[in-house]
């Protein structure tokens, strides 16, 4: 009789997926960023597994999904940040020539 092995999910290939998912739903804050950026490594792990030993291991469309959804949120975190950082560049300037303005009316 032979044997009948069951494979397993690929290690890191649900870690990715949940952490991906989770880049989506905070990726307007840095965290969407940092959750990306950490699920696509976990992502890559779990693609390297899979692709040494593609008979042991099941979840290929996990380790998809995650990779996509963790590049995704990369983008909208990276967009975030940009974001943030283009509004205080902006209100930075603003607040120079609220002052100098200030400075003036009020003689200083």
């Amino acid at each position: 009789m032979a044997e009948q092995t069951t494979k397993q999910n690929a290690p890191n290939a649900v870690a990715s997926m949940v952490l991906g998912i989770s880049s989506l739903v905070f990726g307007c804050l840095y965290v969407g960023l940092i959750l990306g950026i950490i699920g696509l490594i976990l992502g890559n792990k779990a693609q390297r597994t899979y692709n040494e030993h593609p008979d042991l291991y099941t979840g290929e469309g996990m380790i998809k999904a995650g990779r996509i959804t963790s590049i995704i949120g990369i983008i909208l975190g990276g967009i975030a940040v940009m974001w943030s950082l283009v509004a205080l560049i902006i209100g930075g300037a603003g607040s120079f020539a609220l002052l100098e303005l200030l400075s003036q009316y009020a003689g200083l």
